[in-house]
């Protein structure tokens, strides 16, 4: 099975959502960081290796359609590479907005690693290298500095991927421009809205 839709887009633009609704259209399973935290003692190896130049996308992504946030959005363009037929979908969202909901989630459970249960450790550590380091430089907490790395990486998507092979995608814009874009018909549901600050913020204070 290869995978149809790769993600692009950082955590915090509504991947979780996006998540749900891919699989609501019949693209699911999709790849979620949701995935590492279920397994990590299988999954953060995986991605250590990828961070070390040695992905295997194959292994990673058996079994799933899709994959959407982080660890793979920071690979995505290796993952297109290498299933160069599956459509990029970059979420998105105004990157002030962006950086709010970051800085109380993400970048919060990074600064408070006591608020995770220990089998989680490799895990936020792979996180923190990707994330923190690797992404932004060491400094998530600058939000200037957060913010331009956030505006220059989706320029560099969208300059990267062509036009018809790309969805620059909004929650708000709900289903039609993603329906559109996939080739599906439009659910009979609402667009999901899920992983909202206070959910993220409640579910590792309960010990993810």
């Amino acid at each position: 099975m290869s995978l149809q839709v790769v993600g692009a887009g950082f955590g915090r633009t509504g991947t979780h959502s996006l998540r749900e609704a891919l699989g609501v259209l019949g693209l699911g399973p999709c790849y979620h960081m949701v995935e590492v935290i279920q397994d990590p003692e299988r999954k953060v190896p995986q991605w250590v290796a990828a961070s070390e130049g040695k992905p295997d996308w194959d292994a990673i992504f058996e079994g799933y359609v899709s994959t959407v946030d982080w660890p793979s959005a920071a690979y995505w363009k290796s993952i297109h590479a290498h299933f160069p037929e599956a459509k990029v979908i970059l979420s998105s969202r105004s990157a002030e907005s962006w950086y709010d909901s970051f800085s109380e989630t993400i970048a919060w459970l990074m600064a408070t690693p006591e608020t995770l249960p220990p089998h989680l450790g490799p895990w936020l550590k792979m996180g923190s290298d990707l994330i923190a380091n690797t992404t932004f430089g060491g400094r998530p907490t600058d939000r200037a500095h957060a913010i331009a790395v956030f505006n220059a990486y989706e320029a560099e998507v969208k300059a990267s991927v062509p036009a018809d092979r790309l969805l620059v995608f909004r929650a708000a814009d709900g289903w039609d421009p993603l329906c559109r874009f996939l080739g599906k018909p439009v659910p009979d549901v609402p667009y999901p809205r899920t992983n909202t600050k206070d959910d993220f913020v409640a579910r590792f204070k309960q010990g993810a």
